[in-house]
C-alpha cells in the first residue's frame, strides 16, 4: 500500500546530491527541483493521513512533490492529460514530426536555454504552419501539438521537438482538404524552412557566450558559426502515420509526460556507480546498458530540467486555443468523428480505470476505501 519505498533516483540523490552541490555551482531553480525530487514521498515536505470509511483503520502517507521532472509524480498527471485529449482527436491519419538542432549550437542552447527553446518551439511550429497553408503542399489550416524533450536515450544533451500533426486541414471555405499519399511536405523542404526560421531568430535574440563560447562574441566569429550552419543539412524526420485515433493518444501518453529517465530504466547502483538500460537509436534501436559514475548521472539529469514556467506542450492551429471549440466541431463533422462525450473522473477513479485495479481500497478489511 502506502509505505513509501526510496525510488532509485531518489537513492542516487541521497548517495550524491550534497557532495555532488559541493563540488559543482548548481543553478537555483535546478537546486530547488532536484530538494523536491530527492525529498517526495519521503515526508520532508509534509504528509496526510487515510482512514478507511468502513472500520476506521489509519495509515499517513507522505506528500508528493508534484514536480513535472520527477519521474514518481508523472502517472496521475498523464492520464488525465490524454483524457482531455480524447475529446480533440479526429478520425483521420496523424503523423509524427521531429525537429533537431545540429549539435554545434548544443553549448549555445546550454547557456540560453530558455532563449534557445523558445526559437526552437517557434521556429518548428511556423514552418509547418506556412507550408500547410502553402496551396504548393496543402493549402489548408492543420492542426497540431509540439512537444519539447532535450535529452537522447543516454542522458546526453539532445534538444529536439516532437509534433503530432493532424493529416489534412480545414480550408478557408470550410472543407477539410488531405492528401492520399505520405505527409503532404517533403522532410526536406521542412528542413530547410526551419533551419532559416531559427538561425534567422537566432540572429535578432541577445544571445550571451560564456566559457569555451567566449570568442562568439566578436560578431565577425559568431556570423562565420551561423555561415556554416546555414551550410549543413539539419536534420528533420517524419515517422510512419497513425493508424487510429486511439493510437495516436496512446502513444502519447509515452511521449508527454516523459521525464528525462524513468526509475524502470535504472537498473543498479553500487559502488558509487550508476547503471541504466537505454537504447541505441543508431544501432537499430539495440537495447544497451550503461554505467556512469553518481556524480556523471547528476550532471546529466540536471541538463533536462527545463527553465521554471516555461511551457513544455503547446498547441496549434485548429487544435490552439484561438476558437478551437468552433473550430473542432467543424472538422469533426467533416471528418465523421464521432463526438467522445468526456468523463468526470477524479485521479483516483482515472488510474482504476486505466490500470485496472483499486488503488484506495482498505489493506485491512477489503471493503472500505481509504479517505484523506
Amino acid at each position: 500500500g502506502r509505505k513509501n519505498k526510496m525510488e532509485k533516483i531518489q537513492e542516487i540523490l541521497n548517495n550524491g546530491l550534497e557532495k555532488y552541490e559541493k563540488e559543482n555551482k548548481i543553478i537555483g531553480y535546478k537546486k530547488k527541483v532536484m530538494y523536491a525530487i530527492k525529498e517526495c514521498k519521503t515526508g520532508a515536505i509534509g504528509a496526510h493521513k487515510y482512514v478507511c470509511d468502513e472500520c476506521g483503520y489509519e495509515e499517513i502517507a507522505y506528500n508528493s512533490c508534484r514536480n513535472r521532472h520527477c519521474p514518481n509524480c508523472q502517472t496521475g498527471k498523464k492520464l488525465k492529460w490524454i483524457e482531455a485529449r480524447k475529446e480533440e482527436v479526429l478520425n483521420i491519419k496523424y503523423y509524427h514530426i521531429v525537429f533537431t538542432i545540429p549539435s554545434e549550437i548544443y553549448n549555445i542552447a546550454l547557456q540560453n536555454q530558455e532563449k534557445m527553446y523558445k526559437i526552437l518551439v517557434k521556429a518548428s511550429a511556423e514552418t509547418l504552419q506556412e507550408l500547410a497553408e502553402d496551396t504548393k503542399y496543402l493549402g489548408a489550416e492543420i492542426g497540431f501539438f509540439s512537444i519539447l524533450h532535450t535529452w537522447g536515450q543516454n542522458l546526453m544533451y539532445h534538444p529536439h521537438v516532437h509534433l503530432v500533426v493532424t493529416g489534412g486541414g480545414l480550408t478557408e471555405i470550410n472543407t477539410w482538404k488531405e492528401k492520399e499519399e505520405d505527409f503532404f511536405i517533403p522532410v526536406q523542404v521542412m528542413s530547410r524552412v526551419f533551419r532559416g526560421k531559427f538561425l534567422n531568430y537566432m540572429k535578432k535574440e541577445k544571445i550571451e557566450f560564456y566559457g569555451q563560447n567566449k570568442d562568439l562574441e566578436n560578431p565577425a566569429t559568431y556570423n562565420s558559426l551561423i555561415q556554416s550552419l546555414y551550410n549543413k543539412e539539419w536534420i528533420v524526420y517524419c515517422k510512419e502515420p497513425f493508424k487510429n485515433a486511439e493510437s495516436v493518444i496512446q502513444y502519447l501518453g509515452r511521449y508527454t509526460h516523459r521525464v528525462a529517465i524513468s526509475n524502470e530504466r535504472i537498473i543498479k547502483i553500487e559502488d558509487k556507480k550508476v547503471t541504466f538500460k537505454w537504447r541505441d537509436y543508431k544501432e537499430n534501436n539495440k537495447m544497451k546498458e550503461m554505467t556512469v559514475s553518481i556524480e556523471e548521472f547528476i550532471r546529466r539529469f540536471l541538463l533536462h530540467i527545463l527553465p521554471p514556467h516555461f511551457m513544455k506542450i503547446r498547441y496549434y492551429g485548429i487544435l490552439g486555443n484561438k476558437n478551437k471549440k468552433k473550430k473542432l466541431l467543424k472538422c469533426k463533422i467533416l471528418t465523421r468523428t464521432k463526438v467522445y462525450t468526456k468523463k468526470k473522473f477524479p485521479t483516483l477513479e482515472l488510474l482504476k480505470q486505466t490500470l485496472g485495479k483499486d488503488f484506495n481500497l482498505c489493506p485491512q478489511c477489503k471493503k472500505g476505501h481509504m479517505l484523506i
